[in-house]
């Protein structure tokens, strides 16, 4: 009878050290979630962009092209650094409204 009790009681003391652990992970990501939506939502709205995937996709990339081209230009490749400075600036046109 006093055995039963115990594991009873080791049961509940593990699922409640469980459900304290499950409850603090939850609100963690669920605070990460909040933080990443309004940090695309304020990006979007300050550039005068969609917030779809495809927009993000397309930023990220014009960005590359234009990092390219700083490259290119440090590297004293001045036609190489005209290409990808209009091929960045091309995409990017697209996004930024």
């Amino acid at each position: 009878m006093h055995v039963e009790g115990f594991f009873e009681w080791l049961g509940q003391a593990l699922g409640s050290l469980i459900r304290i652990i499950v409850d603090a992970l939850s609100g963690l990501f669920n605070l990460l979630a909040n933080a990443g939506g309004n940090f695309i939502d304020g990006l979007s709205r300050t550039l005068g962009m969609d917030t779809s995937l495809v927009s993000i996709l397309a930023l990220i990339v014009g960005l590359l092209l234009l990092w390219s081209a700083i490259r290119a230009f440090m590297r004293a490749s001045v036609i190489m650094g005209i290409i990808w400075l209009v091929l960045g600036l091309w995409v990017m046109s697209w996004v930024i409204h």
